[in-house]
């Protein structure tokens, strides 16, 4: 009998977060689930990845393979890589983020930090989110992320390169998805400066959403018009292009 395909499960809103469990859940009807995901939540982390101090990775549900770590998203998925799980995964899922993982959004985000770390060690991955906020409903968004890690599963994907499926609330399956590029999403760059009761000075970052890139074939334009974005993203960031113009550079 052939084996069960072996599925990691991460995410960046830690390991109570509904869109994980919702996930994890099924994605069991199509493989063997291990759950290694932050103790907390860490949005907005990126790649970080801790050098400096020890980590701990705690079994909450030992029967269902789920545990937390205390450290980022990359952490989760490099020590589940490389000493929790029994064998190589056939593939790496992170999701689903309570919030949208659109454009720009991509550099920022824990979520898709779990799936890259996955692609770098040569495992198909797959990160996923849900675009709400408010009264989420996770079931849709799990089932559709499902049905394509089924077809990754069966067809791989190219080296070093992930899915990022961003999916509206309240979502019709019967509406599938488009196959998109990132777009651009910017926000109001707002720094709320502020004193603690001991006269010090500390920060708020962040502001509202500014931009929205709604040009027809990026994920914004998709979520924009009630699809669900399907993107494929690359961890290469070289620009062959401008190499080639630098080659001419007086740099000597």
């Amino acid at each position: 009998m052939p084996q069960r395909p072996l599925i990691l499960v991460s995410n960046d809103d830690g390991y109570v977060a509904e869109g994980l469990r919702e996930l994890a859940d099924t994605l069991e009807s199509i493989g063997d689930v291990y759950v290694v995901a932050p103790e907390r939540p860490r949005s907005g982390v990126s790649r970080m990845i801790t050098l400096h101090k020890p980590l701990r990775v705690i079994p909450y549900d030992r029967e269902r393979r789920r545990m937390y770590c205390s450290g980022t998203p990359t952490d989760c998925v490099y020590i589940a890589l490389n000493h929790i799980l029994p064998r190589k995964p056939d593939l790496v899922v992170s999701g689903i983020n309570r919030g949208a993982n659109l454009g720009d959004d991509v550099t920022y985000s824990g979520t898709v930090a779990a799936a890259f770390e996955a692609v770098a060690h040569g495992i198909p991955a797959i990160a996923a989110s849900l675009v709400a906020h408010e009264r989420p409903d996770f079931g849709p968004a799990a089932e559709l992320t499902t049905r394509v890690a089924s077809e990754v599963l069966a067809n791989g994907l190219p080296p070093r390169t992930l899915l990022n499926i961003n999916v509206p609330n309240n979502y019709n399956l019967q509406r599938g998805l488009r196959v998109t590029r990132l777009g651009r999403r910017g926000y109001e760059r707002v720094v709320d400066r502020r004193d603690d009761p001991r006269g010090y000075p500390y920060y708020w970052i962040g502001g509202p959403e500014l931009e929205l890139d709604d040009s027809p074939g990026t994920d914004c334009n998709a979520i924009h018009q009630g699809y669900a974005a399907l993107t494929p993203v690359t961890l290469d960031l070289n620009n062959d292009e401008l190499a080639a113009q630098l080659a001419s550079w007086r740099l000597d």
